[in-house]
């Protein structure tokens, strides 16, 4: 149950952070701001951050638009996977080519 209300908190950070208007919000900070959230997950325990990582495909569901876009794709834009795989070079060979058949 908290990781989902987390994952909302985290979630709405981000949608506001990458659909605010360039008027109404520095880029630069926004820049700033995305990278300490990256590091701050990054260093999540790995348990509760495989559950993170779920609860955000659910939640995405419950948002519109390009913020469910925005949702659905914090995992993969932050590297939450590869977080997890840190130590597990055979799982970050995987992931690595599943990243480069995405883009």
């Amino acid at each position: 149950m908290i990781v989902t209300q987390i994952a909302h908190i985290i979630a709405d950070y981000v949608v506001f952070l990458e659909l605010t208007e360039e008027e109404e919000l520095n880029l630069d900070t926004a820049v700033t701001m995305m990278e300490a959230l990256a590091d701050q997950l990054g260093n999540l325990d790995k348990d509760f951050l495989r559950e993170l990582i779920d609860a955000f495909a659910i939640i995405a569901e419950e948002y519109s638009g390009e913020a469910q876009r925005v949702v659905r794709d914090i995992a993969h834009n932050f590297y939450l996977e590869e977080a997890l795989a840190a130590d597990d070079p055979v799982r970050l060979v995987q992931l690595e080519a599943l990243r480069d058949a995405r883009e």
